[in-house]
């Protein structure tokens, strides 16, 4: 388990629990490779551990699949970079950050005089600081390999100092390009903010007044240290499922308010069109929410992937062990493509099709 490979931070649930009430199970059959395949066949087919549907706030989907529990916690991968860059609007919200037009160096001035000098907040949450990054997986010397090393170390300091190491490549505001660092400095300014552990303020702001069920993890970069607010993070199904709700209800908790008015509208509003699509259904960028045809979805590396459909009041959670290089075989099929056609199902029987 990620918890047991890198230093990590427990994002505590609170004493009470809140259970989701349970809705009419729903069986969506897709087509793909010519042939129709109901649920079983999707995870066999997909390598799927979870799935998790709620729909008006009921669970009316919820299966688990090689070996995962229902109190299992399973890596987020980057889908949490949508989830911390959700907790600047409960920032925004407390008055511990002005505005997402403030400068990076504000809350890190170890990046003063860097390539990051001239970055803003929402620069690093739109993927545009214009920092030159690489996030080749298969290759050793990229930039994300270079950071995850220094993860792995577990070296005080160390991603911070590989940061401010960067050359610029592009004007800030100016092109997109996913880097993994820009949301690790990200949650780094938004500690510096708020003046307490990420994770701690997630715990405050989302996983106790959510009556999330099970204590969640963020990764840390050395022990003590800053959190990673983009990767690596650890959660259990239905968490998942329960913060993808808390999208859903505007950022508003048992009637209180916890992110800025109009938050989420924000994030879902396209601040760049993606030149590469991950997925087939996906098209712009936004606060660190990839976005499509009525969709807010939040994606990490080998399958996993929340999707927030917001006019249908639907959450669908993914969570998947992909194959990956160079275990894949060429005549595997697409399963990023099967998972939005399962989707499409299920949105479907919402919409009585």
């Amino acid at each position: 388990m990620v918890d047991s490979l890198f230093a990590h931070r427990v994002i505590r649930r609170g004493d009470r629990p809140r259970e989701l009430p349970r809705g009419e199970e729903i069986a969506p059959v897709y087509q793909a490779d010519g042939s129709d395949h109901d649920l079983g066949s999707f995870m066999d087919r997909n390598r799927i551990v979870g799935v998790l549907v709620i729909r008006d706030g009921k669970i009316v989907l919820e299966r688990y699949g090689l070996g995962l529990g229902e109190h299992d916690r399973w890596s987020t991968m980057s889908t949490v970079k949508s989830m911390t860059a959700m907790l600047v609007g409960a920032a925004i919200h407390d008055g511990a950050i002005g505005s997402i037009d403030d400068p990076l160096t504000r809350y890190l001035p170890a990046l003063a005089g860097s390539a990051y000098e001239g970055v803003t907040l929402r620069h690093v949450m739109t993927m545009s600081s214009g920092v030159r990054w690489t996030e080749v997986y298969p290759d050793r010397s990229s930039d994300v390999n270079r950071y995850s090393k220094s993860l792995a170390d577990k070296v005080p300091g160390g991603v911070l100092k590989l940061m401010a190491s960067l050359p610029r490549a592009n004007p800030p505001g100016s092109t997109f390009l996913y880097n993994s660092g820009d949301t690790y400095l990200l949650g780094a300014a938004l500690t510096k903010a708020v003046g307490k552990p990420l994770a701690d303020y997630m715990s405050e702001k989302v996983w106790q007044p959510a009556g999330m069920e099970c204590d969640a993890f963020y990764t840390v970069e050395s022990d003590g240290g800053q959190e990673i607010g983009g990767s690596r993070a650890g959660m259990v199904l239905r968490d998942f499922g329960r913060f993808g709700q808390f999208v859903l209800d505007d950022g508003v908790i048992a009637g209180k308010r916890v992110l800025a008015e109009g938050w989420v509208d924000a994030a879902a509003t396209p601040a760049f069109a993606v030149p590469a699509p991950p997925v087939l259904d996906i098209t712009h960028y936004g606060y660190s929410w990839w976005l499509g045809d009525g969709v807010m979805a939040a994606l990490g590396h080998a399958g996993q992937r929340i999707d927030v459909f917001r006019k249908e009041r639907l959450v669908v959670v993914t969570l998947a062990a992909f194959p990956q290089p160079p275990y894949v075989s060429t005549t595997d099929h697409d399963r990023r493509a099967e998972v939005v056609a399962f989707t499409n199902a299920v949105r479907r029987i919402g919409a009585g099709t």
